[in-house]
């Protein structure tokens, strides 16, 4: 046997194999190294999973209790104060259930009819029934991309919403209906025709949305909503006994003026809480809530002082919310200045309908819900079209839209509100008339809503 050939090509395979297993080990250690940067790359890659901000979280749980307190005790308070003493508690309990009855409808189908996620341009679909998806971890989109706010959060703000306005509608038929037929109505009323309004103006789905239309918080899909459904509960439940001929001025300014600045504080809530976002639009939508609404005050007690010949505590108060009312749409579209005008312009409108149309066509709107709801929104709607335009201190419009077109947009967003609103409304008026009947008996009118329907009294002398 040749022993160093032997050896030789031992030592020979015992090298390859350590070279082998050295080979080995150096590729096992750059692929240690190089996995994490190669995760940290894909990680980089992968879109990032938006995590709502604290700021905006907190700002939007204040301003839905900011829109609470405008509907309770607020709106409760203002409608209260305007009616007589035997009608006061009336008031107060139909704001009172109204609210608590939304809040269950809202979580039961409600958000899922407006926001469910469907893409019918009309309604939002079945896919949030009883809040089916929504945990605490869930998110809502807001007006910038890459930031949500908790879903839970939106959809309580949004209730607010729905909340007050089928309660702004009772101040056009106060001290003379059922306290039974008011519940029945605002069922049926949010299901049919504030759930599919709100679709279509605020849903990315929704109708009036995809024209364009401009409505920052609410003109069409609270104010004119309501407004309209008002003129149509107050014809179609007729004019309170005596009216004409008794006194029915209001019972207490006092708790009118009360209610009325607890609006325009909740009001803050209610217009810059609707940029969704604590950043520089919701501070746009916070002045022009100022600067409108002082504005209107000062045109009403001004118009009002030139025919009158006195400045009233109602008129302020009724200006005030005429100025809010119009700037609701235009709150974070229109500059400060544009505001003041807008809300000048709307008041000395809504001025010439409470005190001239409403007598001459003979309708009995007890607190001039159409008059100031309605008829504010209407010009607030269409002016924001107006003093949208960056000439007028606006932020602008969309690329290659004009004035005339965006304010085309906003004449068919008002129309198609008015016309759903007001076919759907006097159906549900006809509706709850057959099953419950809308008015109390002359003698339980006369004796005051009060005691007939809740045995109580507001007032002991």
């Amino acid at each position: 046997m040749n022993i160093p050939t032997t050896l030789k090509k031992a030592a020979k395979t015992a090298l390859l194999g350590s070279l082998a297993l050295g080979a080995l080990g150096t590729l096992a250690a750059f692929a240690q190294e190089t996995a994490p940067a190669a995760a940290d790359a894909a990680a980089a890659a992968a879109p990032a999973v938006a995590v709502p901000d604290k700021g905006d979280t907190t700002w939007m749980m204040i301003s839905t209790i900011l829109v609470l307190f405008m509907a309770l005790p607020g709106l409760a308070l203002f409608y209260g104060g305007l009616v007589r003493t035997k009608n006061m508690l009336s008031v107060l309990m139909q704001c009172t259930m109204i609210v608590a009855v939304v809040i269950i409808i809202w979580v039961v189908y409600g958000y899922s009819f407006a926001f469910g996620g469907g893409t019918s341009p009309y309604w939002g679909g079945l896919g949030k029934l009883f809040l089916s998806g929504v945990t605490p971890e869930s998110t809502a989109a807001t007006f910038s991309d890459g930031v949500v706010i908790p879903e839970l959060v939106f959809i309580c703000f949004q209730m607010t919403f729905a909340c007050i306005t089928p309660a702004l509608i009772v101040g056009a038929f106060a001290e003379r209906i059922k306290f039974s037929a008011v519940i029945l109505f605002v069922a049926l009323w949010v299901t049919f025709v504030y759930f599919p309004i709100a679709h279509m103006v605020w849903d990315s789905s929704g109708m009036i949305f995809s024209w364009g239309a401009l409505d920052f918080a609410g003109g069409t899909v609270v104010h004119i909503n309501a407004g309209i459904a008002a003129l149509v509960g107050a014809i179609l439940v007729g004019k309170r006994n005596g009216y004409g001929r008794d006194n029915m001025a209001p019972h207490s300014m006092t708790l009118t003026m009360v209610g009325a600045s607890i609006l325009w504080v909740g009001w803050f809530g209610f217009n810059a809480g609707s940029n969704l976002e604590a950043t520089g639009g919701a501070a746009l939508a916070m002045i022009n809530t100022f600067t409108a609404t002082a504005g209107a005050i000062i045109a009403w007690v001004a118009v009002e002082s030139l025919a009158r010949k006195k400045a009233s505590m109602l008129g302020a108060a009724s200006g005030m919310i005429a100025g809010l009312v119009a700037v609701t749409p235009a709150a974070g579209i229109v500059g400060p200045i544009g505001a003041i005008v807008l809300g000048a312009i709307a008041s000395i409108i809504c001025y010439y309908f409470v005190t001239v149309v409403k007598i001459k066509a003979g309708y009995d709107d007890s607190l001039d819900v159409f008059g100031v709801h309605g008829i504010g929104g209407i010009v607030g709607a269409i002016g924001t079209g107006i003093f949208a335009s960056s000439a007028l201190g606006g932020i602008g419009y969309a690329d290659g839209v004009t004035m005339g077109a965006q304010v085309w947009v906003q004449i068919k967003a008002v129309l198609v509100t008015i016309v759903w609103c007001g076919v759907g409304s006097a159906i549900l008026y006809k509706i709850v008339d057959v099953i419950v009947g809308l008015r109390p008996t002359v003698e339980a009118e006369s004796q005051g809503l009060d005691l007939t329907s809740h045995g109580e009294v507001a007032y002991h002398s």
